[in-house]
């Protein structure tokens, strides 16, 4: 019985996530058909400003932009689905492939620094819940708050300030790039230069790749850790005064054992829905980092687009990101089932 209640819950969050990548899909399509009302200004998202009447025509045709509204929108469905997000008329490549080629960059340093985030955000929050009211609380509260209520780049200024121009002598730590460009790139072997360079045992590559992603990195835990870390001071609050620890501490057991094996261990299954949020700020961390380190990354690619006016290429990375993030919020949701049961039948 359990394990066919676990199935209809995972439908069911299936079912929640495909409606809700529908309702992106169509917020979207009738943006672009807000913005470009005709089927010649549709061609010229698709050509760029400078086509000329006849190109734009052809486009037309070729795109089936002058058809009934709905059979463009089933187009439209078929060709992303399909990972066809059309073909951008600056870079003259595919909207997909130059997206897959500027991913691995941001995500090498951002799946670590969610990593490190969430970590962060546990142990810290952990540790102000079991000194509630001391000077180590409040510490901790502050230096969350600031950082949390401060705009993204303002962080990866602060960070650029303290280790790139005070401390410069002593950590050396680049401030622009992703990697030495001096240094001869290893052979696309995964499409990820790091791992590449990592099979390959080309090491001077490896730890110039390290090193530069530090700051980029940092930028965007300092910037996402606060609310995690409320959230689990707040969660190991409540289960700290829970019967189940009062019963521990009546057994004899340690105060550190019950603060991080009984206490945290159960204040950790509401976190896990947290880690949605905690992946769109980085997201948005990640963005204004690389635009502040010069880091040629998704970030990179949506400011050239947006300041060449490439809004083919916007659309693409803002659906791209939307798509993640359902994808996201959806395995959450299944990972919160498995550690609370109780959920399944909500």
């Amino acid at each position: 019985m359990a394990g066919r209640d676990f199935a209809i819950f995972v439908v069911r969050r299936l079912i929640n996530a495909v409606v809700t990548l529908l309702l992106l899909l169509v917020l979207m399509f009738v943006l672009v058909h807000v913005i470009y009302p005709t089927p010649i200004a549709l061609a010229r998202l698709y050509a760029g400003p400078h086509a000329t009447m006849a190109e734009l025509e052809t486009i037309v045709k070729v795109y089936h932009l002058d058809a009934p509204i709905y059979v463009q929108f089933i187009n439209y469905l078929i060709s992303v689905f399909s990972g066809d997000l059309g073909f951008d008329p600056i870079y003259k490549e595919p909207e997909a492939y130059i997206i897959m080629q500027y991913l691995p960059i941001t995500l090498t340093f951002m799946i670590p620094a969610v990593i490190l985030t969430v970590l962060l955000g546990v142990v810290l929050g952990a540790i102000a819940a079991s000194n509630r009211n001391k000077w180590l609380d409040y510490l901790i509260r502050g230096f969350y708050i600031f950082t949390w209520s401060s705009p993204p780049y303002l962080i990866a200024l602060l960070l650029l300030l303290i280790f790139a121009i005070w401390l410069e002598p002593y950590t050396h730590l680049p401030v622009s790039h992703y990697v030495d460009p001096l240094l001869p790139a290893p052979k696309p072997i995964t499409g990820w230069s790091l791992i590449d360079a990592l099979l390959e045992q080309n090491w001077e590559y490896a730890r110039s790749y390290v090193i530069h992603m530090i700051l980029p990195m940092f930028s965007v835990v300092l910037y996402s850790f606060g609310v995690y870390t409320r959230m689990a001071r707040n969660t190991m609050l409540d289960v700290l005064e829970s019967d189940y620890v009062r019963l521990a501490y009546v057994k004899g057991l340690s105060r550190r054992v019950v603060v991080y094996r009984v206490g945290l261990r159960n204040a950790l299954i509401p976190l896990v829905t947290l880690m949605v949020l905690t992946f769109a700020l980085a997201w948005t961390g990640a963005y204004i980092a690389e635009d502040v380190f010069d880091y040629h990354g998704m970030g990179y690619i949506t400011t050239v687009a947006i300041t060449s006016v490439d809004p083919l290429m916007v659309y693409g990375i803002t659906l791209f990101v939307g798509i993640s993030v359902i994808i996201a919020n959806f395995i959450a949701d299944i990972l919160y089932g498995i550690l609370d049961p109780r959920v399944r039948i909500t």
